[in-house]
């Protein structure tokens, strides 16, 4: 059996953490890592540090690598950022919709639909996310969708720590009504819907929760 690459060990940890089996605050022990991943704790000091760039987790001097903590700061800021991102980026898909395009994104809040039915929350959380990547992907533009992956990462450890329960409803909700305006070609009602959704996103964050944390074997296993 083949063992384990940086960018696999980068990519369970990232599927850990986006799914919420990792919570904010948990201590990656390198050693703990290597055995899990039957690695060299090379390898795994190389993925975690690729994690870090891309702040999914922190790097601490002499303490080690922990899952990142967003501060309310920070998670202010990245709505900011994909607010600035995606009002473009709702409009360039409008200009460029085609009914292939229309039909895709249907699909994908049809997946949605079905996983908040069945409760399935590792999967709803992973669609309402890819969402937003999903579109940029369809323009063909991968330096976007790169982009928007990343800060939709982050957003899924903040909305780890600060979301209410019932905001996944609606963000399927608000996601199916986006679609309706882009296969209208109306532009100005899709971008103001998507920032209406983002905004929805971050008002049902609150920053006042205590977190749970977990231990990484189980997490991972």
């Amino acid at each position: 059996m083949d063992l384990p690459t940086t960018s696999a060990i980068v990519e369970a940890l990232t599927k850990a953490i986006v799914e919420h089996r990792l919570h904010p605050g948990t201590k990656l022990a390198e050693q703990k890592l290597a055995d899990h991943f039957g690695v060299s704790r090379t390898l795994v000091r190389q993925a975690l540090f690729q994690l870090s760039q891309n702040g999914l987790i922190r790097l601490e001097p002499a303490r080690g690598a922990f899952v990142a903590t967003p501060s309310v700061a920070e998670a202010h800021q990245v709505f900011a950022v994909r607010r600035m991102l995606e009002a473009e980026m709702t409009r360039a898909f409008v200009r460029g919709a085609t009914p292939a395009k229309i039909r895709a994104l249907k699909d994908h809040v049809a997946q949605e639909k079905l996983a908040v039915q069945q409760q399935d929350v590792s999967a709803r959380n992973e669609l309402l996310g890819d969402f937003h990547v999903r579109m940029a992907e369809l323009m063909g533009n991968e330096v976007l969708a790169h982009m928007l992956g990343d800060l939709v990462s982050r957003c899924s450890l903040i909305t780890l720590m600060y979301q209410n329960a019932s905001a996944a409803e609606h963000s399927h909700d608000e996601h199916a009504n986006i679609v309706k305006a882009l296969a209208a070609k109306d532009e100005e009602t899709a971008v103001h819907l998507m920032m209406e959704h983002l905004e929805h996103v971050e008002k049902s964050l609150t920053f006042d929760r205590k977190m749970p944390v977990n231990e990484i074997s189980m997490a991972l296993s």
